[in-house]
């Protein structure tokens, strides 16, 4: 695909095909997204609607490593063309300009030799130009193919109608500038293509992490070995050794041995990981000296190594609101430079009475100077790059309207516990007011956390397996949002939360019971309270604060970016931890509605919202701000409900994102500027208005200037790829 037109084409065309429900095409990857029905048509349908309309349907592209191969050597194979087509062109050039310009006397028969040379060489050279441009035309397509096919097709015509003399006389010679554009315009495809392709490297890196087998471990005639096993035959609940300096093939938990894993290349993590019993492993790390035996937990197409895989995939393909402004540009572009074209050929051959060939070469120049390419791939290079940047350091931005809002955020909205502090709260101590041991409470109180998924509960049982305690059947189990939960124990009610939970039921605090409140939240600990009738006990655990929490805030307010802590935490354990890593607007003791409703206020007061969070408690303040990042540690409906997923829930990542979505805006503005302003510039020129100077843009370098164009688009945007957040080390490249 050459232009924005042809990615249109093919939406146009597939999307048309009954069964079909959507189709996203991407103009950088040439790949489309196609959501339809199976039963109403195949693949293969597809894929023929695609070659019908003058495009070649190559395969399907998935995370599939050894299918997404066989697609590669296709595109190597079809740029190994190229590079023959354009070594032939030159060639064929170079010759025929020394025979037209060297003082040669051919004879009597000059222009049929001429003819003879070149006939050949312009077939080859420009047939897949012109079959493609003559297919979209067949297919009322107006694409740049079109365009350039009728730049070579007009010269080689012209030269070949004054060969024989059709044009009154063999003057018109323009065999030479048929080729040469035909191999510039080969050239330009070749070095685009090229540059697109490394657009892509961050996908292709995250496929190959992928392994392609697994050594399973199980009975066979009653007997335990070990056996190399394709992936896609690995199922959940398999048990899977990995020695040193293997791939970790698939997710897990480890059941045997340690070991230290690298998993950089996918969450982010630049420090190798320790791994023991119990550990989780993730999919397409790699295992750096001990063997460890694991379970797996997810197959292939669920292990996180796919589902990041998907994401950048998806946010690739997507198209932020800038877009829309190239797109305007790009459907009037095409027919608005035909009428230049013509009109310039009309004003220097009717008005100005020059000579045909000169008129139209100046025709030709102004239509193969034109360029909507570089305005096409603007933008969709540059959200690539900065998507697949993000990917390197595990952060995942769903899609480009990300990117582009992310560029304005000016207020960050941190939720407290598993964002600012470390999540993994452990068990403090237990204040009891009931004739009742500790032992007893305690399991009271994890029978009925065992259905919380709040990091609290994760507490009570030492953030280990729940599976190791003796627990109480529990019914009529409710989660009150914001304040806790309750629970039937052999008819007996009981409540676990904060004292908005208490009020609600109506059960009293003592005196007593408030002062231990107040003095365990001094402490910087977060206490629940156990009641039934009344309040059996104060229970307490720890929460750390991250290491790099204080770093981050301060990074985000070098930036300009007001801060806000919201929490349903206690008041004095918020403005204590507040007070820490440097933010000073707090909202303590908060229900989801209230940080809701808070992020409402923000945005009604004009400001860019982003909410960081990782518990079901955010979710819709996560849904509703402008941006949402969900730490990746969260529960999968937050993970769901994010803008954007952090892997390694790290709260530099959160700085770097908007750093990363910022520098990838910048990017999108200059390769727009540089776009605008190489049409602006050079369709004058092309058309004559230096010519009183003495300056004619001939055929040639309209051609060479047309490729440059692209090249010069794709390569501002690969510059991406060595951009390290300033976050990360103070540095920008």
């Amino acid at each position: 695909m050459t232009c924005v037109m042809c990615s249109r084409a093919v939406t146009s065309a597939v999307s048309k095909m009954p069964g079909v429900y959507s189709v996203h095409v991407n103009l950088v990857s040439e790949t489309a997204d196609v959501l339809y029905n199976p039963k109403m048509l195949s693949i293969d349908d597809i894929g023929d609607r695609i070659n019908t309309i003058g495009y070649e349907y190559m395969g399907v592209h998935d995370n599939n490593s050894v299918n997404n191969d066989v697609i590669e050597k296709k595109h190597m194979e079809k740029q190994r063309q190229k590079i023959y087509r354009i070594v032939v062109g030159f060639f064929f050039s170079a010759v025929l300009m020394i025979l037209m310009f060297g003082n040669i006397d051919l004879g009597p028969n000059a222009s049929y030799i001429l003819l003879t040379i070149s006939i050949l060489p312009f077939i080859y050279v420009s047939y897949p130009i012109l079959k493609s441009g003559i297919t979209s035309l067949m297919h009322k397509n107006l694409n740049m193919d079109v365009m350039y096919s009728l730049g070579i097709g007009v010269s080689f015509l012209v030269s070949l109608f004054s060969t024989f003399h059709l044009l009154g006389n063999n003057h018109f010679m323009l065999y030479d500038t048929s080729i040469m554009l035909g191999s510039f315009l080969m050239l330009g495809k070749y070095l685009e293509d090229r540059a697109k392709g490394k657009t892509s490297d961050s996908i292709r890196k995250l496929v190959q992490l992928k392994a392609t087998d697994a050594l399973v471990e199980k009975y066979v005639d009653e007997k335990l070995v070990q056996k190399k096993v394709p992936i896609n035959e690995v199922l959940k609940g398999n048990l899977v050794v990995v020695k040193p300096g293997e791939k970790v093939p698939l997710d897990g938990e480890v059941i045997e041995g340690k070991s230290y894993v690298d998993e950089s290349l996918v969450t982010g993590e630049s420090r190798p990981v320790s791994k023991e019993v119990g550990s989780e492993v993730i999919g397409g790390s790699i295992n750096k000296d001990g063997t460890f035996k694991f379970r797996v937990t997810n197959t292939v197409e669920k292990t996180v190594l796919s589902q990041i895989i998907s994401m950048v995939q998806e946010a690739q393909n997507s198209s932020p609101p800038i877009q829309k402004l190239a797109d305007r540009v790009v459907t009037y572009f095409i027919p608005t430079i035909l009428l230049i074209a013509v009109f310039a050929f009309i004003v220097w051959y009717v008005v100005l009475g020059q000579e045909f060939l000169f008129s139209l070469s100046i025709f030709i120049s102004v239509v193969v100077v034109a360029c909507p390419c570089a305005l096409g791939l603007a933008i969709p290079t540059a959200l690539t790059m900065g998507v697949g940047l993000a990917a390197k350091y595990g952060i995942l931005i769903k899609d480009g309207e990300t990117l582009e809002v992310s560029d304005k955020i000016n207020h960050v909205l941190l939720d407290k516990t598993g964002t600012i502090t470390v999540g993994q709260p452990v068990l403090g101590k237990v204040i009891n007011y009931s004739g009742k041991d500790d032992d007893e409470i305690l399991r009271l109180a994890r029978s009925i956390e065992q259905y919380s998924q709040h990091p609290l509960s994760s507490a009570l049982f030492n953030n280990e397996s729940r599976d190791g305690y003796e627990l109480y059947d529990v019914t009529n189990f409710e989660n009150v949002s914001g304040k806790g939960v309750r629970g039937d124990i052999e008819n007996v009610t009981y409540y676990i939360g904060n004292r908005k939970l208490l009020d609600d039921t109506g059960i009293g605090l003592s005196e007593v019971i408030v002062n231990d409140l107040e003095r365990e939240e001094l402490d910087l600990k977060t206490s629940v309270l156990l009641a039934s009738d009344e309040v059996l006990a104060i229970i307490s655990v720890e929460d750390s604060v991250k290491d790099n929490s204080v770093y981050a805030i301060g990074e985000l307010h070098r930036m300009g970016i007001e801060t806000s802590m919201l929490s349903g935490d206690n008041e004095n354990t918020c403005e204590k931890i507040a007070q820490i890593v440097g933010i000073r607007d707090v909202l303590s003791e908060a229900l989801p509605q209230e940080k809701l409703d808070y992020v409402k206020e923000l945005q009604s007061n004009g400001k860019i919202v982003s909410f960081v969070g990782d518990g079901i408690n955010d979710a819709p303040s996560l849904t509703k701000a402008d941006v949402g990042i969900a730490m990746g540690t969260g529960t999968d409906i937050a993970i769901e409900s994010g803008d954007i997923i952090l892997v390694n829930g790290d709260l530099l990542n959160v700085v770097a994102s908007i750093q990363i979505s910022k520098k990838t805006m910048s990017r999108v503005k200059l390769n727009l500027f540089w776009a605008f302003f190489y049409n602006i510039v050079l369709i004058p020129v092309a058309a004559g208005i230096l010519i009183p100077f003495n300056i004619m843009f001939r055929p040639e370098f309209s051609a060479f200037a047309m490729a440059l164009s692209s090249v010069t688009v794709i390569t501002l945007s690969l510059l991406l790829k060595n951009y390290k957040p300033e976050v990360f080390d103070g540095e920008s490249v």
